[in-house]
């Protein structure tokens, strides 16, 4: 009886290495949105280092034999089972998983602050014709804001890091967006806002900005999907039900075109067979990259002022209920680009200025080119 227990133990186990070495490899999960590790190159020089026993562990935990099946009845064990709040470090609390955001980074907040500094004195310093200047700056709260309180999940102080993003760019008005959003303003799969929510941080912008912002309130909301699932789906492990991504759109906007320097290539605000991508939040902007800008033909009667927003992914659902006071609006994503190559671009003339980023990306802003 022992015997056939050993036989047996050592079946199973040869059946999942034979079907995780030798079945085609999976590139990319699309529920966690990465890319899987693939089989290791086998080396002497990776024996010896002992990088092979590393890479062997991530491509056996990647390629396992029903992974995602696997992940989520680790999950409902670690949600229901054991009690735990939170699975990969996100939690789920009113209906919306969200990603726990601790401890607070200060000096990651530098990093990013030194960052816009030099790019406020290489670029920006001087240029500016009203006397006042106008730049301005807008931390976005991440879900966690209104939701880890509630759910008993340790959050970073979030009142601490806007008043250091206040105190280290003292050259650039702060618009507070609090007030203006709430848990609901957020995909509850996903870590991005819902445009359909964003006319109040339209307006608080605008309101900080001076902006007019006609025909705001006339937009129209059209269908994206009903199928959306967010990145907290997949990281999550649990099987979240799909929501809708909705964008809001009019003729001033429909009108826009785009450049993307990346690629070279027009387009539109709204880039639907981006639907069909990796991320369906890409179609806003189509999705990241570095340096984009979205020009308004309409605006040639009305004005000739330029926008320039510095941005994380968030801003590409923004810029566009803003563009309608703009002749031209350029997004530069600086995770993609060094700010020392802006000048090969862009022309810092003076142009409203805008620096936007949410509170996860501050909190690990390592991620900003230098």
């Amino acid at each position: 009886m022992k015997n056939i227990k050993l036989i047996v133990i050592a079946a199973v186990f040869f059946t999942i290495t034979a079907a995780c070495w030798f079945a085609p490899d999976k590139e990319y999960s699309q529920s966690e949105r990465r890319p899987l590790a693939q089989k290791p190159e086998i080396s002497m020089e990776n024996l010896l280092s002992g990088q092979l026993e590393s890479d062997v562990e991530k491509y056996t935990a990647d390629q396992f034999p029903l992974r995602e099946s696997f992940r989520n009845l680790k999950a409902l064990a670690e949600y229901g089972l054991f009690m735990k709040k939170d699975n990969n470090d996100i939690y789920i609390e009113n209906g919306h998983a969200a990603k726990i955001l601790y401890p607070y980074s200060d000096k990651s907040v530098t990093n990013a602050t030194d960052i816009f500094r030099m790019i406020y004195e290489e670029y920006i310093r001087g240029t500016q014709t009203d006397s006042e200047g106008r730049i301005f700056t807008a931390v976005i709260p991440d879900k966690g804001y209104y939701l880890a309180g509630e759910a008993g999940i340790p959050s970073i102080d979030y009142n601490q890091m806007f008043a250091q993003v206040i105190n280290e760019m003292d050259y650039a008005r702060y618009i507070d967006l609090t007030r203006a959003l709430d848990a609901d303003s957020y995909y509850k799969t996903d870590l991005h806002w819902r445009q359909e929510k964003l006319l109040s941080v339209a307006e608080a912008v605008g309101k900080a900005m001076g902006l007019e912002l006609s025909g705001l309130d006339e937009l129209k909301q059209e269908t994206a999907t009903e199928s959306f699932q967010g990145v907290y789906k997949g990281q999550s492990g649990l099987a979240l039900k799909a929501e809708p991504l909705y964008y809001m759109t009019d003729e001033t906007i429909e009108g826009c075109s785009t450049f993307n320097f990346e690629t070279n290539e027009e387009g539109k605000v709204y880039d639907l067979d981006r639907l069909k991508g990796k991320d369906p939040y890409d179609v806003f902007l189509s999705g990241a990259t570095a340096l984009i800008t979205v020009e308004n033909p309409m605006a040639a009667s009305k004005t000739d002022r330029e926008l320039i927003i510095f941005r994380d992914s968030f801003g590409s659902s923004l810029a566009p209920l803003l563009i309608s006071d703009y002749s031209k609006i350029t997004l530069v994503d600086l995770r993609y680009i060094n700010w020392s190559y802006l000048k090969q671009f862009v022309e810092f003339d003076s142009q409203d200025v805008l620096f936007m980023y949410g509170t996860t990306l501050l909190n690990d802003s390592y991620t900003l080119k230098r």
